[in-house]
């Protein structure tokens, strides 16, 4: 958008002196916008043409004051031109700040404090976060940027024009116009609101934006195999090797609980004897960085013989690929649940432990959550079905 600067000299005829001059004030205006100073120089109003915008007839002290009016207007283009090639929103103060030589108001913009979090939080990898996550605030900061563009065309936003309409009209924009699903939607805001804090906390913005909205948590129905289901992919014998390396490890992550990084950095250094003298899988989270510690089951134990040899324990692939096999897999066993990886972990959690009696907090251990707040989150329909299936046996029990 092309911005329009006009530069106007005005006498102020009502501030006349007994000498008979008047101040020559100048007017910037900025798109509408203006901002008035006083230039310091006087003149009679009798040896102003306000068309020429210049002092007459032609003497010494009229050359003073043209010249001094000409280099007045000079430097206040110039100031204009420098504030364009900075690229950041400005008004016609702020054109007047930078012509005085003074330092103007340092705004911060959305982009900025994205690329400030994230540049601190590159320096955390391996530390307190990890490469997934600050991947995840490049992202959310994509969509910022593209909305920005899309509602405003601009290629930034300054935070103290942040109103709550901004994050209501994108939440539209990513449900309307992009179409994402509502957990997609949910994690992006969620983003979004960390870098609002921040920017409140750093007195960048100051009042939350955030305040009065509600972010719409989907509802999520954990999905998970059954007994029966876990064993009809257990007990087939597929005709396809790829098809029963598959089948074996979403298997054995079923009995272990290991999300697809784990399962598939999983070295023999992994594999340690613990205090019971059995053993167990110890090996650090990527997602959170947290180390756990898994008992190694017998039956993935098996599966983990079966394939032994090399450094990594189990096949390579890579898990676009195994979740693509795994719907071959289903298909081929009768299941009709949508199969992907995360699944095996979900069925751990759920037929392997909390059906089995297992506590929580042990569950919670088990997955190696960061707060076992997250698994009672995701895990609290398991529960209360399973407290029904027991509340029956003890009803029986009672006739």
């Amino acid at each position: 958008m092309s911005m329009k600067i006009s530069i106007l000299f005005l006498l102020r005829r009502n501030k006349i002196n007994a000498q008979g001059v008047c101040p020559i004030e100048c007017r910037i205006t900025l798109d509408k916008q203006r901002k008035p100073f006083a230039t310091g120089l006087f003149i009679n109003p009798d040896n102003w043409n306000a068309a020429k915008q210049k002092a007459f007839p032609s003497n010494t002290p009229n050359s003073q004051i043209n010249t001094q009016l000409s280099l007045i207007k000079q430097e206040i283009n110039q100031a204009f031109l420098f504030l364009q090639v900075q690229g950041r929103e400005f008004n016609a103060e702020d054109i007047y700040v930078h012509y005085k030589g003074e330092n103007i108001k340092d705004d911060k913009s959305i982009m900025e404090i994205f690329n400030l979090h994230i540049a601190k939080q590159e320096k955390l990898i391996g530390i307190s976060t990890t490469k997934g996550s600050v991947a995840k605030f490049y992202q959310t900061k994509t969509h910022v940027k593209n909305y920005i563009f899309w509602k405003f065309k601009k290629h930034d936003y300054l935070l103290n024009k942040m109103k709550m309409s901004f994050i209501t009209e994108f939440e539209y924009y990513l449900k309307a116009e992009k179409q994402f699903e509502q957990n997609t939607i949910h994690k992006t805001l969620q983003r979004l609101k960390q870098m609002v804090k921040l920017a409140v906390g750093l007195d960048f913005l100051a009042k939350d934006p955030f305040l009065l909205h509600k972010n719409k948590r989907p509802k999520k129905q954990v999905v998970f195999l059954s007994e029966e289901e876990l064993s009809k992919i257990d007990q087939h014998e597929f005709a396809s090797q790829r098809l029963q390396q598959v089948a074996d490890m979403f298997i054995f992550c079923c009995y272990t609980g290991l999300a697809f990084l784990e399962m598939s950095t999983l070295e023999r250094k992994h594999i340690i004897i613990g205090s019971d003298k059995k053993k167990w899988i110890s090996i650090t989270r990527q997602k959170t960085n947290k180390k756990y510690e898994i008992p190694l089951l017998k039956k993935a134990e098996y599966i983990l013989q079966k394939y032994e040899g090399g450094e990594k324990l189990l096949p390579r692939i890579s898990n676009q690929r195994f979740n693509s096999y795994l719907k071959e897999i289903a298909e081929i066993v009768g299941i009709q649940k949508n199969i992907t990886h995360h699944i095996a972990r979900k069925t751990f959690a759920s037929t392997i432990l909390l059906y089995n009696d297992v506590p929580m907090e042990i569950v919670s251990e088990l997955l190696g959550h960061y707060e076992m707040s997250i698994t009672q989150n995701h895990y609290a329909k398991v529960v209360k079905a399973k407290l029904s299936e027991s509340m029956s046996k003890v009803e029986k029990l009672l006739e």
